[in-house]
């Protein structure tokens, strides 16, 4: 199957897994995420053991050329999120 899950659906999948009411599950996911984007926005790693790690990565600026032309562009360095999968995340897949 390749289809996306949506946030909806993410939140009725674990709702009828866990028995907790959906806007319960809503929040703690909107929590979730608010907090591992403020962590790794601070520059530190969020570890979830057999699902994986969230961390920030230093972008190299680079230069280029606009296709087309003889215009060149550069770009700056910056910070950008990155995900690593864990073992257990793997495995399932």
């Amino acid at each position: 199957m390749n289809r996306k899950i949506g946030k909806k659906d993410l939140i009725a999948r674990a709702a009828s897994k866990s028995g907790m009411p959906k806007n319960v599950i809503e929040s703690a996911l909107d929590v979730l995420t608010e907090s591992v984007t403020e962590i790794v926005a601070e520059g530190d790693a969020v570890q979830l053991v057999g699902f994986g790690r969230f961390y920030p990565a230093l972008q190299k600026g680079r230069t280029g050329t606009v296709p087309g032309t003889t215009r060149t562009y550069s770009t700056s360095d910056k910070k950008v999120p990155k995900f690593e999968a864990g073992k257990a995340f793997k495995q399932a897949l």
